[in-house]
């Protein structure tokens, strides 16, 4: 790993984020504590827990980190960019443009890449440090400190997750016993040498192991004091997770419906409100966003929200694929979380059918188009410098539009743990079992669903796959989700413009083109023994 770790903890009237190397310990600030003291009570350790919930989305300041990934925030849209689910309708003000190229992920010298493993690497080694601390202690066990280890092993398990599967070759489409995966580092303390890379089938060994542990600790557990924090629930869909990379299905299945006990599904007013908050009933894992720690022009709403007020959106509004959209029937309510009929206002859009109703084919009128323009400004609060694009999206509203003031952030639904069931029980060749857990989400959000029609398992799975794109569209599913199909990316009759696209327009499958394999950051090569050029993807 990395060789600079942060173990200290900035802390005013509580703990926001993470931040003191440990070699200059002896000379922290005057707002920071030392290693010794953030690990010496349970109390102290929930500090350190809390900076981790914060820097799941928010701007760090991870010495030797860039403070432009911010989190979760950051890499949920960036996944959704590379796997081709989020359209981009012009270059904007080019974030992210490289990602949708497909040129970011695979350049070793990339600042995504680089804080993707640096930030998550970081959880790995917090995570580790207060188990092992916590089993070098004689703190009594309690149900606060079960919460403590069972969030621990939770983090690292997800950690893990969100590494090996961006990092290393899939795990259903390789030869996990032998594929590199990434270094396996469960322990803390000086020099932090870093470690070679373990296989996948010993990192996914590994994963089991913390999953299963953070579920038993929180089973026994004081109840997680907000949905920033990780819950039993979470951790039951962190294994489902966990569980459907790899085609573990029946696991896959159980743990996704133990995940979404207790949270049901949004009716047509919730899912429609904007996912703007954790306190939405679906919402099982989030981060609650402090106005204090905003992203501000690195927050998630920054990426994905139409009338977020940043140029990224102003001049970039996103859209969904068209062919998606147009399988959508009129009786299923999520239509009307995207527009597919606003005008294209931008000269700039990539598809050169921006500007006036002269170039856009579905206005014959400049009164009619400037009308419609004008519509959607006013109805989702965007400001007058806010351009607009056909299949563009409105599924992401701000609490209060045309600003940048912050909203949460969303890592888990239920709704994604309904699909997950869905799916498993479909490989399972469980029909009747995958009718079912599909119908439970399609009859909540399509009046005329009707599940008898999925009578195979090949209906099944299409039906699934596109039922995981619509529903699961910008919250960062598309990029792992392809990896596990086998699936590549054709973007010809999306919306999206190759030109923009270049490479990401299309691509050939993950099991014969390794390029949807991130890069190993350069720095992690030059400062790691154990792993040279050689152990490059």
């Amino acid at each position: 790993m990395i060789r600079k770790i942060y173990m200290g903890l900035f802390v005013g009237a509580m703990a926001l984020t993470m931040g003191c190397e440990q070699e200059f310990l002896e000379t922290v600030p005057t707002n920071a504590i030392s290693e010794e003291t953030a690990y010496s009570t349970p109390d102290n350790i929930d500090l350190v827990l809390n900076g981790l919930h914060r820097m799941m989305y928010g701007q760090n300041q991870l010495t030797g980190g860039s403070s432009s990934r911010s989190g979760e925030s950051h890499f949920i849209p960036m996944l959704d960019a590379v796997g081709g689910s989020i359209i981009h309708s012009s270059p904007g003000n080019g974030w992210m443009t490289a990602d949708l190229q497909w040129q970011s992920h695979i350049s070793s010298n990339a600042t995504t890449g680089f804080n993707l493993w640096f930030q998550r690497y970081h959880f790995v080694t917090v995570s580790s440090a207060i188990i092992n601390k916590v089993a070098g202690s004689d703190f009594p066990v309690t149900p606060q400190l079960n919460n403590i280890l069972g969030q621990a092993h939770a983090y690292r398990a997800w950690s893990y997750l969100r590494l090996v599967t961006t990092f290393s070759k899939g795990y259903l489409i390789g030869n996990p016993a032998t594929d590199p995966g990434v270094p396996l580092l469960l322990q803390e303390g000086v020099p932090y040498e870093g470690g070679p890379r373990g296989t996948v089938q010993e990192v996914y060994d590994q994963m089991y192991i913390d999953i299963d542990k953070a579920i038993a600790y929180l089973g026994e557990a004081s109840p997680a004091a907000d949905k920033s924090h990780l819950s039993l629930n979470a951790a039951y869909g962190i294994k489902a997770r966990i569980a459907l990379s790899r085609g573990d299905w029946m696991v896959a299945a159980e743990n996704a419906a133990l995940a979404r006990n207790d949270y049901p599904l949004l009716d047509e007013a919730g899912w429609l409100s904007g996912f703007n908050t954790v306190d939405l009933s679906e919402v099982i894992w989030g981060g609650r966003v402090i106005d204090t720690q905003t992203n501000f022009y690195q927050s998630y709403f920054y990426y994905v929200a139409f009338a977020f007020n940043g140029s990224q959106n102003r001049g970039n509004p996103k859209l969904i694929s068209k062919e998606l959209y147009d399988r959508l029937p009129v009786t299923d309510y999520r239509t009307k979380g995207w527009l597919p009929l606003a005008p294209n206002t931008n000269p700039s859009a990539s598809n050169d059918q921006g500007g006036s109703a002269e170039t856009d084919p579905n206005y014959t009128s400049q009164d009619a188009f400037i009308a419609a323009r004008d519509a959607i400004r006013a109805e989702y609060g965007a400001t007058s410098g806010h351009n607009t694009h056909p299949y563009m999206n409105v599924k992401f509203k701000q609490k209060n539009p045309g600003t940048i003031d912050p909203d949460d952030v969303i890592y888990m639904r239920s709704a994604e743990m309904v699909l997950i069931e869905a799916e498993a029980r479909a490989m399972l060749a469980d029909v009747s079992g995958a009718q079912d857990a599909l119908a439970i989400l399609g009859n909540k959000r399509d009046s005329a669903f009707d599940k008898s029609v999925f009578s195979t398992k090949e209906l099944l799975m299409e039906e699934i796959k596109w039922q995981r794109r619509v529903e699961l569209w910008g919250e960062g599913f598309s990029y792992h989700d392809n990896i596990r199909w086998d699936e590549g990316l054709d973007q010809s009759n999306s919306g999206a413009a190759s030109v923009l696209y270049q490479d990401g327009f299309m691509q050939a499958k993950p099991s014969v083109n390794d390029d949807w394999i991130f890069k190993i950051p350069q720095q992690e090569i030059d400062a790691n023994p154990f792993i040279s050029e050689s152990d490059q993807n």
